[in-house]
C-alpha cells in the first residue's frame, strides 16, 4: 500500500494532491515557477495560501508572493537563535484548498512535530489539502552518495524517493547551465554556505551537467512510470515485461546504507519491487550498541526509500537469504563486497557472498563495491565484558593447558605419546564450554606447542623428529577449533532461545491476566504493570470516552511522568494511527513512545512506553516487541469493549421485554378504573334526574375508590421510576409505629370498613427511624396484597413486636399463601401469584422492598403454619432502645 493510500485509509478521507516543482540546482527558478502556479489557480477561483515560502529578497518572487495570503509562521526559539517554521496547525485550522510549502527536504526545528517538513506536508496531504512544494534531485536519498561523489559535498537534508514517486505531479524547472551561472555571478542565487566554497565544489559546469540530467532522467523515469499505468489500467495492449523483484542483504558494516541506495536505483530502473533484509543468528548477540543502532537506521532508510524490510532469524545467513529470496519469487539479489581480510574469512568458513554465490541456484547476484575502511569486527565496539575479565578468562584457559601437562608428565616414560593428547582435548572441551571460544582456540593452540615440548623427542625443543607426530598436531588443533565453534554456536543458540523463550513467556503471561479481568480499568493497570514487571519501563494507557471521544488517561505505572503534552500527543497518535514520541520522527521531544492501539481497523486506544534520556536507539527486536505488547492489549481492550456492548444490548432487550410486559400489566388494570370512573360520570350526567340521593352517592363513592385505585397504580409506577434512578430520597426522623399504623388505615377506609381487622400492637414499643410518608405507602402495599388475595370474610392481622434489637411489623392473612419456589421471587418486579381473577402490576411488593432497603431494614415473606401468608418488615433500633 502506498503512502497515500495507507493516509486515505488511515481517516477515511480522500487525501490533497500532492505537485513538485523539481530542480536541479539552487536557483533554477522553482519558487518562481511555483508561485505562478499558484496565482492562475487562485485566478480559477480556488482558495490559495502560503504556508512557508522563502524569497530571500528577491524583488521579482516578493512581488508574486504579495498577491496571496501567507498563514503567519512558527516562531522556534533554538539556543538564543530565533528560527521559523510551518505552522502545521494554522493551515489544518484554515483549510485552504491550496497551500504553498517551499524547501520539502527541509529539517525542522527541535521541538517540532515532525522531523522533517515533508511529514508536515503529508499529514497536511491527509486532511484533504493540496500542496505545492519544491525541491532539488539531489535531495532525493537515493542519489545521496551518487551526489557525493559528483560533487565532493554530502547532502544532508533528504527526502524519502517515494515522496516523489507517490507525487501526483511534477513540473520539471529547468534552465540552462550558462544562464545560471550568469545568475551566480550577479547575486540572484541564495547560497547557505560561502560563495567562495559552493562555487568551487558545487556550481562547477561538470557538476550542474551531471545533476541536470539526473533531474531530466528522472523526470522521464516519472512519465514512463504514468504511462506504463496508464497503458495497463486501460488495457492497452504492449511488451510488458515480466515482474522483478530484488532483494538487498542488509549488514551491520557501514556498506548497508550505500547498498540500500544503489539498490532502490536499480528497482525504479527496473520498474521492480524491493526488499531490504536483514539475518539475526545467535552470534548476532555479539554485535556491539554501534553495530545493532547502524542496522536500524539501515533499515528504516530502505523503508524510507519504499522498500519492505524483514528481519529474518536463522543460524546461516546464506542459507537463511536465499531460501527466502526463493519462497519469494526474488529475481536478483543485492549484496556487498566482502570488506573482511582474506585470512579472517578462510578462518570463518569462507565470505558470506561466496555462500550466497554457491547457494543461489537461478539468482542473478549483483555485488556491489564500497569503501575499504576497516568494518569492526563481530562483537567489536562497546566490549560487553570488561579486559580484566577477559584477562581473568585466558589465564583460566592457560590454566587448564598447564593442568593438562601436570597429568600427563608423569606418564611420559611409561605410555604412548600420542595418548598423552587426551588430556589436552579434555581441556580445550572444559575451555570452549565454561570459558569462551576465544579462549578454547587459545587452549589449542597452547595444547599443541606444550605437547610438542614436553612429550614429544627431542624434549624441551619445538621441533619433531617423528614426521607422524605432525599429524597428531594438526589433529588437535582441528579438534579444538571445531570443538570451540561448535560450543560457541551452541551457547549462542541457547541465549537466543532463551530470549525468545522470555518474551514468548512474557507475552503469554499477558493474555492471561488479561484474560483473567473484564472491565477496561483492569485490563489497562493489568497491562501497564505487566510492561513494567518484564520491560522495566513505566508504561500508561489512553483511552477515548464520551460522545467526542477525548482521549483520557486510564491506567498508568507510578513511575510513570505524565508530561503536559502527553494528551496532545496521545490524542495525535490516535487520530493519525501512527507512532510518535522518541525513537520516531515524530514529536521527539516527548519522553516517551507512543503507540496506537488498533484493532478491526480502529484506532481504540494509546500506549505510552517511557524511556531515559540517554537510551540508545530500539532495536528490531525491542520494537517488535513493543509492537507485540501493543497488539494483544488491544485485543483485550476490544474484547472488553465488545463484551460492554454484548451486556448494553442485554440490557437494551430486558428493558424493552419490561416495558412490554409493564405495557401488558398495566393496560387492563390501567382500563378497568378508568371504565368505571368513565361509567359513573355517564351515568351521573346523562341520568341525573333519574337517579335517587342514595344511587347518586353510592355511584361517587365508587368513582372515588376506583380514582384512588388508579392514583396507587400510577403513584407505584412512579416510584419504580424513582428506585430506579436512584432519585428516591429517604428522610428518617423518629416515629411511633402504633401512629404509623393508624395512618396507614386512614387512607384505607372504604376498602377495609366491611373486613375484619385485627391490631397486635402493644403500648411501648420503641421509636424506629423512618420516612413516615413512605413507610406508610410501604405498609399500605401489603395491606392491599393481602385485601387482593384472602377471602372476604378473613380476618388480616397487623402485628407489631421487638425481637432482640429489631422491631418487627407483620401483615398476616389468610390466603392460599405462597408457592415454596415463589418465596425468595414475590418482592422482583411484575411477579405476581395466584393471578385469576386479580388484577395488578406486580410492582407493589418490589416497591416496598426497595423502600425498606433504603431503611437499611429487612423484609420477607412466609407462609404461616395454619394457612395464609405472612409479610414481615424489621427495622434496626437505635443504640439504647429496648
Amino acid at each position: 500500500m502506498t503512502n497515500k493510500a495507507q493516509l486515505s485509509a488511515k481517516n477515511g478521507q480522500v487525501p490533497g494532491k500532492l505537485k513538485i516543482f523539481l530542480g536541479y540546482a539552487a536557483g533554477v527558478g522553482k519558487t518562481y515557477a511555483m508561485l505562478q502556479a499558484a496565482l492562475l489557480r487562485q485566478a480559477e477561483g480556488l482558495d490559495v495560501v502560503v504556508g512557508f515560502v522563502e524569497t530571500h529578497g528577491r524583488s521579482e518572487t516578493d512581488a508574486l508572493l504579495a498577491n496571496l495570503e501567507i498563514i503567519p509562521r512558527r516562531m522556534v526559539i533554538v539556543r538564543d537563535t530565533v528560527q521559523f517554521e510551518l505552522d502545521t496547525d494554522a493551515v489544518l485550522a484554515r483549510q485552504p484548498q491550496v497551500v504553498l510549502v517551499d524547501d520539502l527536504a527541509h529539517t525542522n526545528a527541535p521541538g517540532s512535530r515532525h522531523t522533517h517538513r515533508y511529514q508536515d506536508v503529508q499529514e497536511l496531504l491527509s486532511a484533504g489539502i493540496d500542496v505545492y512544494t519544491a525541491v532539488n534531485v539531489q535531495h532525493l536519498e537515493s542519489l545521496k552518495d551518487v551526489v557525493a561523489q559528483i560533487t565532493g559535498l554530502t547532502v544532508r537534508e533528504t527526502i524519502p524517493d517515494n515522496v516523489l514517486d507517490e507525487s501526483d505531479e511534477i513540473e520539471l524547472v529547468d534552465l540552462p547551465i550558462n544562464e545560471l551561472l550568469m545568475r551566480l555571478e550577479l547575486g540572484k542565487v541564495y547560497l547557505p554556505q560561502p560563495r567562495g566554497i559552493v562555487m568551487q565544489k558545487f556550481f562547477r559546469r561538470g557538476n550542474l551537467t551531471a545533476l541536470r540530467e539526473i533531474a531530466l532522467r528522472r523526470a522521464a523515469d516519472r512519465i514512463d512510470a504514468q504511462m506504463r499505468a496508464y497503458m495497463q489500467s486501460h488495457a492497452i495492449a504492449g511488451p510488458w515485461p515480466a515482474g522483478e523483484r530484488l532483494l538487498v542483504c542488509i549488514s551491520s558494516n557501514p556498506l548497508g546504507e550505500r547498498l540500500v541506495r544503489t539498490t532502490r536505483r536499480l528497482a525504479v530502473r527496473l520498474n521492480a519491487e524491493w526488499i531490504a533484509a536483514y539475518v539475526e543468528t545467535p552470534g548476532s548477540m555479539k554485535l556491539s550498541q554501534a553495530s545493532r543502532d547502524r542496522v536500524t537506521q539501515t533499515l528504516q532508510l530502505a523503508e524510507s526509500l519504499g522498500a519492505q524490510t524483514v528481519r529474518l532469524e536463522g543460524r546461516s545467513v546464506a542459507e537463511t537469504i536465499v531460501n527466502y529470496a526463493l519462497n519469494r519469487n526474488v529475481t536478483r539479489l543485492v549484496a556487498g563486497k566482502p570488506l573482511r581480510s582474506r585470512w579472517r574469512e578462510l578462518l570463518q568458513g569462507g565470505s558470506l557472498l561466496d555462500q550466497i554465490v554457491r547457494q543461489s541456484q537461478d539468482l542473478d547476484v549483483y555485488i556491489i563495491s564500497g569503501t575499504t575502511t576497516a568494518v569492526p569486527p563481530l562483537g567489536a565496539g562497546t566490549k560487553t565484558r570488561s579486559a580484566g575479565i577477559a584477562w581473568a578468562v585466558y589465564l583460566r584457559s592457560i590454566a587448564l593447558v598447564f593442568a593438562a601437562t601436570l597429568i600427563g608428565l608423569p606418564l611420559r616414560d611409561s605410555i604412548n605419546p600420542t595418548n598423552l593428547v587426551m588430556p589436552y582435548l579434555v581441556a580445550v572441551i572444559v575451555a570452549a564450554v565454561w570459558l569462551s571460544r576465544a579462549s578454547a582456540i587459545l587452549a589449542s593452540l597452547l595444547s599443541v606447542i606444550a605437547f610438542d615440548i614436553i612429550f614429544v623427542p627431542p624434549y624441551y625443543a619445538f621441533a619433531v623428529d617423528d614426521a607422524e607426530y605432525l599429524l597428531t598436531f594438526a589433529g588437535l588443533l582441528a579438534v579444538g577449533l571445531v570443538i570451540s565453534t561448535l560450543t560457541a554456536r551452541a551457547r549462542e543458540q541457547e541465549i537466543a532461545a532463551r530470549r525468545r523463550e522470555r518474551q514468548t513467556a512474557a507475552l503469554y503471561e499477558l493474555s492471561q491476566k488479561v484474560a483473567a479481568v473484564t472491565d477496561l480499568q483492569a485490563i489497562a493497570q493489568t497491562a501497564v504493570n505487566h510492561m513494567q514487571e518484564t520491560l522495566g519501563n513505566p508504561a500508561a494507557i489512553f483511552l477515548p470516552f464520551g460522545e467526542d471521544n477525548s482521549l483520557m488517561l486510564q491506567a498508568k505505572t507510578v513511575e510513570f511522568q505524565l508530561e503536559k503534552d502527553s494528551l496532545a500527543v496521545a490524542s495525535w497518535v490516535l487520530r493519525h494511527k501512527q507512532v510518535a514520541g522518541r525513537h520516531t520522527n515524530t514529536l521527539r521531544s516527548v519522553g516517551g513512545t507512543y503507540l496506537p492501539l488498533i484493532s478491526s481497523g480502529q484506532g481504540i486506544g494509546v500506549l505510552a512506553v517511557e524511556f531515559p534520556q540517554s537510551e540508545t536507539p530500539l532495536t528490531g527486536e525491542q520494537n517488535r516487541l513493543l509492537l507485540s505488547y501493543a497488539s494483544q492489549v488491544a485485543l483485550a481492550l476490544e474484547r472488553a469493549r465488545l463484551a460492554e456492548q454484548a451486556r448494553q444490548a442485554h440490557l437494551l432487550s430486558e428493558t424493552e421485554k419490561l416495558q412490554t410486559a409493564l405495557l401488558n400489566a398495566i393496560s387492563h388494570d390501567l382500563r378497568t378504573p378508568l371504565a368505571a370512573i368513565t361509567g359513573v360520570l355517564s351515568s351521573l350526567h346523562d341520568d341525573d334526574d333519574l337517579l335517587s340521593k342514595e344511587a347518586r352517592h353510592e355511584m361517587v363513592v365508587t368513582g372515588w375508590e376506583e380514582a384512588r385505585r388508579l392514583n396507587r397504580l400510577v403513584g407505584n409506577l412512579l416510584d419504580m421510576t424513582r428506585l430506579e434512578s436512584g432519585a428516591l430520597k429517604v428522610v428518617c426522623q423518629p416515629s411511633d409505629v402504633e401512629d404509623l399504623v393508624g395512618a396507614t388505615l386512614a387512607q384505607m377506609p372504604n376498602r377495609l370498613r366491611k373486613r375484619p381487622l385485627l391490631l397486635e400492637v402493644p403500648a411501648g414499643l420503641p421509636l424506629i427511624d423512618i420516612d413516615f410518608t413512605l413507610m406508610v405507602q410501604v405498609l399500605a402495599n401489603l395491606l392491599d396484597n393481602a385485601l387482593k388475595y384472602s377471602p372476604s370474610d378473613a380476618p388480616i392481622v397487623v402485628q407489631a413486636r421487638q425481637v432482640e434489637q429489631e422491631l418487627v411489623l407483620s401483615v398476616m392473612d389468610r390466603g392460599p399463601g405462597l408457592p415454596e419456589g415463589e418465596l425468595e421471587h414475590i418482592f422482583d418486579r411484575f411477579v405476581r401469584v395466584n393471578t385469576d381473577g386479580v388484577s395488578g402490576t406486580g410492582l407493589g411488593l418490589s416497591i416496598a422492598k426497595g423502600i425498606v432497603v433504603a431503611h437499611n431494614g429487612r423484609i420477607w415473606a412466609e407462609n404461616r403454619t395454619d394457612g395464609g401468608a405472612s409479610f414481615n418488615l424489621a427495622f434496626p433500633l437505635p443504640m439504647g432502645e429496648g
